[in-house]
Parts: structure tokens; C-alpha cells; sequence
């Protein structure tokens, strides 16, 4: 199998290949053209239930916590177990994507996650319940790096980053719905009545993305070889600027993992003091990621992937900031800002990575899902942790490392493309 391309030149390998190109003979997907908006609307929805099932109890922790008379850490497990599972399969059920294509695999996925939503209200102790989040966070593997792969063959090119970030912009109103109506429908009848609405929501949202969602016409199967999806993994591990994309896929991720895990505890204590039915709400800011997300394309397209990238640093690191005040509306405003920022830096990155990968593309996005989810797995415990040890500022702390983390990569990647600009032109001269 050929090795992917690396760096900068990757994505001009991408616009050269025989299937890139954006002409009048290009059979694929297109804005204004026959089949987008649906298929666009059947991949939001699908981003919404993954979401909304995959963050279900992240707004309840404080009443699972009292419920099973359980710390914050344990009950965060309830979150992390479920995406360190999806971040320990996307790769396998990528590759089975790969086999029996993306559709059938996303259908399978969404239908075993919604099944397991319907019984996880049931689960008797927090032992159960982390282990039912921990499957229904393997099913919904199947269902990202498979969305992204879908789209990278069957939307153009130019599409591309604003159809991926209608699929993250499903994400955000899937994260936000399910928060916001787990937190009312928790105030008034408790944690359980609220993941089964949850549940019954992401059944009418599989069942639509199923009627919805074209047959793909440009898949072409794929092995299943073991050794062939090594080779593969090897191929892109080997790529830095795609093992940079998947760092700062991580990096984000552990932020916004964090600070949406702890917040809740924080604000239901002094001198907050909120019910939970207005924590709940407070996810409505989650709007403000389906719109940065979907404006990832127009910032790549002004400012440059990597201009794009330093503008969402600087927009999740001044919400940190502002989110240390005791006032409400800081905290809120930060909250805002932290999400903004999030939001466009996954857009832009996980684009990249589709533009990036010339051969397997599910694999590809695979293993940013997996950097990704691992992040959130990761921020998820670890802004627990800190939050233990040193209150908000604990978390908020947490936070800026992992932001200085993708500043510190992003530098990286300007600096080795100009170490490849100036040795090509060595080369050129000679």
C-alpha cells in the first residue's frame, strides 16, 4: 500500500490525485447540488444522538453521585468509561468500514448504542451503569471515523471542511439537547428518567439518519486483512503532520472534556448554589459551537488552517481565564469562549486530517478519533482529579497546560514546513 504523503505536501498530493479534482464531470456531493442537504441532515442527526447518548449523565454527575453515594471521580467514570471505549474501537469497526462500508457500519453502531441508552436508566449500581456507558461508547465507535470517511469519498473537495463541520455541528447540538433537557427532566424526576429520554430522542434520530443518508457511490471495499490495516496505521503514524492533527485533536479534547465534566459540581456549590435544572441549561452555549464549527471553512479559507488553529487557542484560553471569576455571568462568558474555540479548533483539525490521508481514510480519521476520545476520557478523569485537589482553578489549570500543548504543536508544524520550504528550494537552486 502506498505510503500516505506527508506535511505540506499532502494536501497538494490530494488536489493532484485523479479523484480530486473539482469539474463538471465530478460525481460527487456538492452544496446546491442533488443528495447534499440530505445527506448533510442525515449525518447531523447522526452526530446529534452520538453526542447526546455519548454525554448523557455529564450533566448529572452531581445526582448519580448522591444517588450511589459515590465521589466525583467515580461517578466521572460513568463519562470516561464510555469515551475511552469508543477510543479503544474506532479503529477495529473503521476497518470493518472499510469492508462493509460506511453506512452499513454507522447504522449497526447507532442501533446497538440506542438499545443499550434504553437500559442504561435500569442499571441497579454505579458499577453497572460504567459498565453499560462503556458499551454503548464501543458501539458508537463504528459511527465517527466512518462519517468522516463517508463524506471525504463522496462530498468534493472544496466541500469538504464545510460538511465535516455539519457533522461536528450535529456534535454540538447533540451535546447541548441532551444536557439541557437531562438537567429540567432530572429536576423533576431524577437522573434515570433523564438518560431515557435521551434515549428515546436518539432512537428517532437513528431511525431518520437511516432514511435520510444516500447509498454511498464512490466506496470501494476494502481488506480485512490484519496485516493490511497494520500497514495502514503504520503508513499514517508515520506522517507527522497527521500524528500532529491527532495531538491536537487530544489536546483539545482534554480541555473541553474537563471543564464540561466539572462544571456542574461547581456551580451547584457556594456561591453559585444553581438547581439542577439551570446547570442543565447552561449547555445552551453549545449553540456557539454548532456555529464556530460550521464556520471552520470560511476561517481556513481567510486565515489558513494554521491561523484558524492559534484563533481557537486564543478563544479557549481566554474563556479559561474568564471562567476563574466569581461572577456568573464571567463564568458563563468563558464557558462560551472555551466552546467557540474548541469546536472550530476540532473542525479545522479533523478536516485536515480527511484532506491529509490519500489511503485509508477511515483509518485515518480513525485514529484521530481515538487521539480525540482519549482526550476526552483523559480530561474527563483528570479535571476530576484536579478539581479535588485544587477547586476550579485546579481544573482551569489543567486546562491551559493542554492549550499550551497545541500552541506548542502548531509551532511545531510552522516550523518544520519552513524547514521543507527552505531545503526544496536549496534543491531547487542546486
Amino acid at each position: 500500500m502506498p505510503a500516505a504523503s506527508t506535511g505540506a505536501s499532502a494536501t497538494h498530493a490530494v488536489a493532484l490525485t485523479p479523484s480530486s479534482p473539482d469539474t463538471e464531470t465530478d460525481t460527487r456531493l456538492t452544496p446546491g447540488g442533488p443528495g447534499y442537504r440530505r445527506m448533510s441532515f442525515a449525518l447531523f442527526l447522526a452526530g446529534v444522538a452520538t453526542f447526546a447518548l455519548l454525554y448523557s449523565t455529564q450533566a448529572l454527575l452531581p445526582l448519580v453521585s448522591a444517588d450511589f453515594g459515590v465521589s466525583a471521580s467515580t461517578a466521572s467514570w460513568t463519562v470516561s468509561a464510555a469515551t475511552g471505549a469508543l477510543a479503544l474501537c474506532v479503529l477495529p469497526l473503521s476497518a470493518l468500514s472499510e469492508r462493509f462500508g460506511r453506512r452499513a457500519v454507522m447504522t449497526a453502531s447507532l442501533t446497538v448504542a440506542v438499545v443499550v441508552g434504553l437500559l442504561v436508566p435500569f442499571a441497579p449500581s454505579v458499577e453497572v451503569l460504567i459498565a453499560l456507558r462503556a458499551v454503548q461508547g464501543a458501539a458508537l465507535a463504528g459511527l465517527p471515523a466512518s462519517a468522516m470517511a463517508f463524506l471525504a469519498e463522496e462530498v468534493r473537495p472544496k466541500a469538504l471542511v464545510a460538511a465535516i463541520g455539519m457533522f461536528v455541528a450535529g456534535n454540538s447540538i447533540g451535546g447541548m439537547s441532551g444536557r439541557v433537557i437531562t438537567g429540567w427532566v432530572a429536576q423533576a424526576w431524577g437522573w434515570r428518567a433523564a438518560v431515557g429520554v435521551v434515549g428515546v430522542i436518539a432512537v428517532l434520530c437513528a431511525l431518520a439518519f437511516r432514511a435520510l443518508l444516500p447509498a454511498p457511490r464512490h466506496f470501494t471495499p476494502g481488506s480485512l486483512s490484519p496485516r493490511s490495516l497494520a500497514r495502514t496505521v503504520r503508513t499514517h503514524l508515520s506522517d507527522p503532520l497527521l500524528c500532529r492533527l491527532y495531538a491536537i485533536g487530544a489536546l483539545f479534547m482534554t480541555v473541553f472534556g474537563a471543564v464540561y465534566t466539572v462544571i456542574g459540581y461547581r456551580l451547584t456549590e457556594a456561591p453559585f448554589s444553581l438547581p439542577q435544572g439551570l446547570i442543565g441549561s447552561i449547555f445552551l452555549v453549545y449553540l456557539v459551537g454548532t456555529v464556530s464549527s460550521a464556520a471552520a471553512g470560511k476561517l481556513v479559507a481567510r486565515l489558513g488552517r494554521r491561523g484558524a488553529l492559534y484563533l481557537a487557542v486564543s478563544t479557549t484560553a481566554g474563556g479559561l481565564l474568564l471562567s476563574l471569576s466569581p461572577s456568573l455571568v464571567m463564568v458563563l462568558l468563558g464557558l462560551v469562549l472555551i466552546t467557540a474555540g474548541f469546536f472550530a479548533g476540532h473542525a479545522v483539525a479533523s478536516s485536515s486530517v480527511s484532506r491529509t490521508a490519500t489511503t485509508g481514510r477511515a483509518q485515518a480519521s480513525a485514529l484521530y478519533q481515538s487521539a480525540y476520545y482519549l482526550g476526552s476520557s483523559a480530561g474527563g478523569t483528570l479535571g476530576a482529579v484536579a478539581f479535588h485537589a485544587g477547586g476550579w482553578g485546579g481544573t482551569v489549570g489543567l486546562g491551559i497546560l493542554a492549550v499550551l500543548g497545541v500552541v506548542s504543536v502548531t509551532v511545531w508544524g510552522s516550523h518544520a514546513a519552513r524547514v521543507r520550504e527552505r531545503r526544496g528550494l536549496m534543491a531547487a537552486a542546486h
